[in-house]
């Protein structure tokens, strides 16, 4: 191919972009930038990373309805349950470990405070 993509970032519409930081930074994503319009406390718009994992968060106009996200969002780390134990220790909700055909080492779910399901699994 000519010109490959060497990128796909997701970029998802939030109620609260410091909220949605806030949850981002307890799976251990960092903020790289971020853009507070003038005259306002709150980022309308951010970019986060960790190691080659980005996402991009703007600030919703309309509300975000959790039922209507239809997304899943796979984040891939090499231990499924240390970091299972790691966020449930940082306060964050986390669904059991299943083990399905396709992960043989686990994976469990999160929700965002926006209800975009996380899918937590092994490398």
């Amino acid at each position: 191919m000519a010109h490959p993509i060497r990128a796909l970032v997701p970029f998802v519409h939030v109620k609260s972009v410091s909220e949605s930081i806030a949850f981002y930074e307890k799976l251990g994503m960092t903020v790289g930038n971020t853009f507070v319009p003038p005259d306002t406390a709150e980022p309308s718009w951010a970019w986060l990373q960790s190691g080659i994992a980005q996402l991009m968060l703007a600030k919703a106009a309309e509300p975000v309805v959790p039922a209507q996200q239809a997304v899943l969002f796979y984040l891939y780390v090499e231990d499924v349950a240390a970091k299972h134990d790691a966020l449930r220790q940082g306060g964050v909700p986390v669904g059991d470990i299943q083990y399905p055909f396709f992960a043989p080492r686990g994976e469990f779910r999160i929700t965002d405070p926006d209800g975009y399901v996380l899918m937590i699994t092994h490398t």
